[in-house]
């Protein structure tokens, strides 16, 4: 198994297997804290070999500067199986429609996403404020 696509963005959809996002981001400069983002999706996109077949208990977590979760848990099943034995691999797609969320500290936040308790990838997310010398290349890093 492996990540092949993680990422923040402004949308996400999975059609039929195929995985749209648009403006993908890493980091959210802020007027003033706490801030509350209005619409946001994590897009993660999986590739399974036939030995990851059978059900995989996924869970997405976002931590704040100092590791607390800052919202709920999300937790995907997802069930791998090989339709025909001369398929190499299957992919899946998780989209999680994010609308929201409230940021209440500047720092390094991340969404971790693991499986059956194994961390596969940590997505990082800057929050900033606009006058942090940190941001003085502006919104998009």
């Amino acid at each position: 198994m492996q990540i092949l696509l993680a990422t923040l963005c402004d949308s996400a959809a999975d059609y039929q297997g195929k995985l749209s996002l648009l403006g993908a981001f890493d980091t959210l400069c802020a007027r003033e804290l706490p801030v509350i983002h209005p619409q946001c999706s994590l897009a993660i996109r999986i590739c399974y070999d036939p030995p990851d077949t059978g059900r995989h208990q996924m869970r997405i977590r976002c931590v704040d500067p100092s590791d607390q979760e800052c919202l709920p848990p999300f937790e995907p099943v997802v069930d791998v199986a090989f339709p025909s034995p001369f398929l190499p691999f299957v992919t899946r797609n998780l989209v999680l429609n994010l609308q929201r969320v409230k940021f209440d500290r500047a720092g390094l936040h991340r969404f971790i996403v693991e499986d059956n308790g194994r961390t596969l990838i940590s997505i990082p997310l800057r929050v900033t404020l606009y006058d942090d010398p940190r941001s003085a290349t502006g919104p998009a890093g």
